[in-house]
C-alpha cells in the first residue's frame, strides 16, 4: 500500500474539541496506528472566537501526527508553505472540520488530494468536493440531483463528542461542594469567555443569580470556567470598582473565595461555585437550565439538549464580536473592529430573533432569547417562569433533541476517508 497523508482542517476551540477528536480517534481505528502508512495532520485556520489554545488541543490528541497555528495559516493557502516547511506524500485526503469549505478545495488542488467535507448545515462547492458527510438529510434538499451521490447522512459529531457523559457522569477532577447534595435545580451561568462579553455577561449573570436565589433559595449555581480565564480575571469583571457595569447591572458586585471548591460570593451572600475541568459536559447535562450569552455556547448546549436562556445585552453594543465567517473577521480587525462589530450588530439587532442556534438550525424560537437593555430582574423572572413550569423545559429539551442529528458520525466519517483512499487507488 502506498503511504497517505490525511489533513485535516479545523479552526475554532468548538470545532477541535467536538469535532476533531472524535475523527482522529476513528480514522486510527479504521486504518490503524502505523504511522508510516498513515500520517495524521492538523492545520488550524483563524477563527473569531478563537482560545489562542487550539494548537495545543490539538496536539494533545494522541491519533495526530502534526499541528500547524492558525497564525501560519494564510501563507500555506496562498503558497503552499507551512511554517515548518511540512513535506506531503503522494496521495491523500483533506478532511474538512470548520473553517470555509473553500479552504479544502484550494489546498486540495494544491497537494492533488482527495476532498472529505462534514457539512453540519450547508455544503457548497458541489462540483469541487469528491465527498460529504452531512449531519441531517436536510442539508441535501437543494443540492443538484447530479451531485447527490457525493451526500452520506452521518450524523452528529458534537453529539458524539458528548456521548457517554450523559446521566451524570462527572469528569475527571470534577467533584463540586454540592455534587453530594440533591438541589431542586441547579443553575449554569455562562458569562462569555473574552473581556467585551465578561464586562456585562458576568454582572448580569450574578444578579440575575441572586434575584432567583431569593425566591428559590435551594438552587445551586455553577460557572464552568473557559479554559482561557484565571479566575481572578474572571472575578475582577464582578468587582465594582473594576467593572463599571456592575452598577449597570444592578450593582451585584461579588468577590473571589479561593478553596478547594472556590466560588465567587456575592454581596448578598450567594456563593456561586467555579467549575474549572473542561469540557464541562457532564456538569451542563445535569444543570436545569443556563443563562449563557450568544456564541458557540449555545450550541454546545443544544447538542446536550439542556435549556438555555440566550442573552444579548445592548447596553455596550460592540461587545459581540464573536459571529462566525466574514462578519467575526471583520468584527475582531485591529482599531477598526469595534466600528464594524457596532455595525455588524446593529444589523443584526435590526433582524431580530433567531440568534442562538438551536433556534438557527430549529428556524424557530426553541429557546428565549432576550436582547435589549436588559436587566436581571427581567432574566430571572423569565428563569422563575421556566423553573416553576417544569413541562416548558421538558418542551425545551425534546425540541433541542430533534434539532440535531445522531451519534455515530465520526465512525462514517472514517468510512467516507477510506473509501476515497480506495478511490484514489483505481
Amino acid at each position: 500500500m502506498t503511504n497517505i497523508d490525511i489533513l485535516i482542517l479545523s479552526n475554532g476551540p468548538g470545532e477541535v474539541t467536538t469535532w476533531v477528536r472524535p475523527v482522529v480517534g476513528a480514522l486510527r481505528q479504521q486504518l490503524g496506528d502505523d504511522r508510516t502508512y498513515m500520517r495524521i495532520s492538523v492545520v488550524l485556520s483563524p477563527c473569531p472566537n478563537a482560545t489562542g489554545k487550539e494548537a495545543a488541543i490539538a496536539r494533545s490528541f494522541s491519533e495526530v501526527d502534526r499541528v500547524q497555528a492558525p497564525e501560519y495559516f494564510w501563507p500555506f493557502l496562498l503558497w503552499g508553505k507551512t511554517v515548518e516547511n511540512w513535506d506531503w506524500r503522494d496521495r491523500g485526503v483533506i478532511v474538512f472540520l470548520g473553517g470555509d469549505q473553500f479552504f479544502a478545495v484550494a489546498i486540495a488542488k494544491r497537494l492533488g488530494y482527495r476532498t472529505v467535507v462534514y457539512a453540519e448545515w450547508q455544503a457548497r462547492w458541489h462540483s469541487l468536493i469528491d465527498r460529504f458527510g452531512v449531519m441531517k438529510p436536510e442539508v441535501t434538499v437543494h443540492v443538484p440531483q447530479k451531485y447527490a451521490h457525493k451526500f452520506t447522512v452521518v450524523g452528529d459529531l458534537m453529539v458524539e463528542a458528548q456521548g457517554g457523559r450523559e446521566g451524570g457522569e462527572r469528569g475527571e477532577g470534577g467533584e463540586t461542594s454540592f455534587s453530594s447534595q440533591t438541589p431542586t435545580h441547579l443553575i449554569a451561568l455562562l458569562p462569555g469567555s473574552k473581556a467585551a462579553k465578561l464586562m456585562q455577561g458576568v454582572p448580569l449573570t450574578l444578579a440575575s443569580a441572586q434575584y432567583i436565589h431569593a425566591q428559590r433559595p435551594q438552587t445551586n449555581f455553577v460557572i464552568p470556567v473557559a479554559p482561557t480565564l484565571d479566575l481572578k480575571t474572571l472575578a475582577s469583571f464582578a468587582d465594582q470598582q473594576k467593572n463599571p457595569f456592575v452598577q449597570t447591572f444592578g450593582n451585584v458586585s461579588a468577590q473571589l473565595v479561593e478553596s478547594a471548591h472556590p466560588v465567587l460570593k456575592t454581596v448578598g451572600g450567594l456563593s456561586v461555585e467555579l467549575w474549572t475541568q473542561t469540557p464541562a459536559y457532564d456538569l451542563l447535562s445535569r444543570c436545569s437550565l443556563c443563562l449563557t450569552t450568544v456564541g458557540a455556547n449555545t450550541a454546545e448546549l443544544g447538542a446536550l439538549g439542556v435549556p438555555m436562556i440566550v442573552l444579548l445585552p445592548t447596553q455596550q453594543l460592540d461587545a459581540m464580536r464573536s459571529w462566525d465567517g466574514v462578519p467575526g473577521l471583520l468584527a475582531n480587525l485591529p482599531l477598526v473592529g469595534s466600528g464594524f462589530a457596532k455595525l455588524i450588530n446593529w444589523l443584526v439587532l435590526r433582524r431580530k430573533g433567531l440568534l442562538a442556534w438551536p433556534n438557527i438550525w430549529a428556524q424557530e424560537m426553541v429557546v428565549p432569547e432576550l436582547v435589549g437593555k436588559l436587566q436581571p430582574q427581567d432574566v430571572a423572572s423569565v428563569a422563575l417562569d421556566l423553573l416553576d413550569h417544569p413541562e416548558k423545559l421538558d418542551e425545551i429539551r425534546s425540541k433541542l433533541r430533534k434539532t440535531r442529528g445522531e451519534p455515530g458520525a465520526s465512525q462514517k466519517i472514517a468510512q467516507l476517508v477510506q473509501e476515497e483512499i480506495m478511490n484514489d487507488e483505481l
